[in-house]
């Protein structure tokens, strides 16, 4: 697989089912191999002109568990796949980084025959979305990053947060899920325990290899070198009452990546999961927004004195509850 599969002028069109794709209302399921890899591919068909937008998941998290998103998007075709050794994807055989995601999601696109696409990024899949935008400047339009950081230099959580988020306990034991969702994720989850029961019932295939390999594939990365190169429109999306990721993570985000708006979400960690429909609303305004080119500023040096200025000494502006 080449590190840019999308080249050989393949034009925008929506994939046609394969022999071995599986119909679930308006999500189709198939599995993909790239690159030797099995990964199990969900494909939520919209009806637009505009790219399709690949999602990256959160960690452990199997596509099902967004599904309230999918099911919300009006009009976007949206694509999102198992990361290897979670849900429908098999284990690989030896530990991963981001940059190998980033190429197995460039081969999964070009297999659906899209020559650009936006990305989105939740929690840990906002790591590797980045990392996309950034491998792949060129194939990927615009960016939506949520309840997300720039990966091992951010502002942590609380120790009692990070403990529990260490193991796939959560994922496989649906009494401890009920138990420790208010203090991870914040949010709706303090409230509705029926939120936290719906989130849990769509849980499955969470590997404990599969955790640990995501766990180890950001282990030391981080984006801060490169943000202020990133040419994309880019969306931040932050939960107001997150425990997981502090929202000032999101308003460093904003402030390096050159053209980048923050929205703050009055809600927790999971507000794709609790508010779809507003979150989905949120980001297609966004996706159907006219492309504007973007100069990078002269360097990062630069670019972190002046964002991290404003940010202590100004209010951050734009904010939207949804």
């Amino acid at each position: 697989m080449t590190d840019n599969p999308a080249n050989g002028g393949r034009s925008s069109r929506k994939p046609e089912p394969g022999p071995t794709a599986a119909m679930s209302g308006a999500i189709e399921v198939r599995q993909i191999s790239i690159g030797g890899q099995s990964l199990q591919v969900a494909i939520k068909h919209g009806g637009t002109s505009v790219p399709p937008l690949l999602l990256f998941n959160g960690i452990g998290a199997n596509w099902e568990l967004a599904r309230p998103l999918l099911e919300a998007l009006s009009h976007t075709t949206a694509i999102i796949f198992d990361v290897p050794g979670v849900g429908g994807s098999p284990s690989p055989l030896l530990p991963y980084r981001p940059s190998t995601l980033a190429r197995l999601a460039a081969g999964v696109v070009a297999e659906l025959g899209y020559a650009e696409i936006d990305v989105a990024g939740v929690s840990w899949g906002g790591g590797i979305a980045q990392q996309f935008a950034h491998q792949y400047p060129k194939l990927c339009r615009r960016l939506v990053l949520a309840a997300t950081a720039p990966g091992a230099i951010m502002v942590p959580a609380s120790l009692s947060v990070l403990w529990k988020m260490a193991t796939p306990r959560r994922y496989i034991d649906k009494d401890y899920m009920s138990k420790v969702a208010p203090d991870i994720y914040g949010g709706a989850f303090r409230k509705d325990p029926s939120a936290i029961a719906s989130h849990a019932g769509a849980m499955h295939g969470a590997r404990s290899l599969g955790y640990l390999y995501q766990l180890l594939a950001l282990a030391g990365w981080t984006s801060l070198p490169w943000l202020w190169s990133l040419p994309q429109p880019t969306l931040v999306l932050m939960g107001s009452d997150d425990p997981l990721v502090s929202p000032i993570n999101g308003q460093i985000l904003a402030r390096l990546i050159p053209n980048a708006e923050l929205r703050m979400i009055d809600d927790g960690h999971l507000f794709m999961v609790t508010r779809p429909a507003g979150t989905a609303a949120l980001i297609e305004a966004f996706l159907a927004g006219e492309t504007k080119h973007v100069e990078p500023e002269a360097g990062l040096l630069s670019r972190l004195v002046n964002g991290t200025r404003r940010l202590f000494l100004t209010p951050t502006g734009g904010d939207q509850q949804t």
